[in-house]
Formats: C-alpha cells, sequence, structure tokens
C-alpha cells in the first residue's frame, strides 16, 4: 500500500510546483475576467473535453447552470456532451468534428469557450478552438504536459507542466472550482458578502 502515500505527495508536488509559478495566479484572473464579461454582456460560455476532461468540462457547466456554494441565478454554459449530436457528427464528419460543429452552430462573438486537452494535442478540441477563434470567441485552454498545440492556440493557456494526465486533472478541476468562485464573487458578491 505504499502507492497510496507516494501518490498523494506526487499531487501535493503537482499542484505546490502549479502555485509557485505566480504566472498561472495571473492566467486565472484573465480566465475569469474573460468568463464575467462574456455574462454581463450576455454572452454564453461552452467547454470540452474528451474523456475525464469531458466530466470536468460538464462539471464547470453544471455549476454555472446550477449552484456553487450559495443559491443564485443560473449562468448560460454549455458543456457540449449531448450524446445525438456527439454520434451523429462522429458518424457523418468525423470524430474531430464533434465539438467545432457545435461551436459552429451556437457559438456566436462575445462568447468564451473552455477547451480541456491534458495533452494541448486534442484534435476535436483543436478544431473547437479554431472555429470559435473565427467567430470572435476567446478561448480559455486548460492543458498539461508542454501545453501542445493548444497553448498557441488559446488566449489564456494554464498549463499543469505533469507528465502524468491524472496529476494533470486534479490540478484541472481545482481551476474550474477556482474559476466559478471568482464569477460569483464578481456577479453574485453578496453570496460571499
Amino acid at each position: 500500500m505504499s502507492f497510496i502515500r507516494s501518490s498523494l505527495l506526487e499531487a501535493q508536488t503537482t499542484l505546490n510546483r502549479f502555485v509557485d509559478d505566480e504566472t498561472n495566479v495571473v492566467l486565472i484572473e484573465r480566465a475569469i475576467a474573460l468568463f464575467v464579461d462574456a455574462f454581463r454582456n450576455k454572452g454564453r460560455v461552452f467547454s470540452c473535453g474528451n474523456g475525464g476532461s469531458m466530466c470536468d468540462s460538464l462539471h464547470f457547466a453544471e455549476e454555472l447552470t446550477g449552484r456553487y456554494r450559495k443559491d443564485r441565478a443560473p449562468l448560460p454554459a454549455t458543456g457540449i456532451s449531448e450524446a445525438g449530436h456527439i454520434t451523429c457528427i462522429a458518424n457523418d464528419f468525423g470524430f474531430e468534428h464533434i465539438f467545432s460543429r457545435f461551436v459552429e452552430a451556437w457559438g456566436q462573438q462575445g462568447d468564451v469557450l473552455l477547451a480541456i486537452s491534458t495533452s494541448g494535442n486534442s484534435a476535436n478540441v483543436i478544431r473547437a478552438v479554431e472555429v470559435a477563434r473565427a467567430k470572435g470567441m476567446k478561448v480559455v485552454g486548460l492543458l498539461g504536459k508542454d501545453g501542445g498545440q493548444l497553448k498557441k492556440l488559446v488566449d489564456v493557456p494554464l498549463v499543469v507542466q505533469a507528465p502524468i494526465t491524472d496529476r494533470i486533472q486534479e490540478i484541472h478541476i481545482k481551476c474550474i472550482h477556482i474559476f466559478i468562485e471568482g464569477i460569483e464573487r464578481q456577479l453574485f458578491p453578496e453570496n460571499y458578502a
């Protein structure tokens, strides 16, 4: 059972390394500002990712449409995950288009896309980012390893420099919770009085 303590210490080291890079704090602040600006201007937030990253994108959206710590008005957020859409697009156009076609259909200038990829190289996430940028949307990237191709394509690249996917995902969910709290603190300050 020595792997348990080792795993916890590895997670702690990954978090400490992320926190010690002051750039990450600045980038989180920038991401929150983009989300808040979109909501204040009647925009929407979309999120996408594969596997565990899709689950994180859904977690982000449901905390915004539902509640985080206290009741408040819902915010317009969508995790791109509808099974009919995904299977239709994957079958008719290819898996690399499952997110981009949704962004093309629903995204507008002033909206924000949260693009999650632990490698930074997910082809379907890259295509979604390219479409979002073409539509005048802002893009926040939750990335891993060295940030991959997405690092240069997004407006705010938050990169967890760790070699192991689960360690990257653990920091991603921390960032997501901080995004939500930051959004609420600006849009619903009464919840933090």
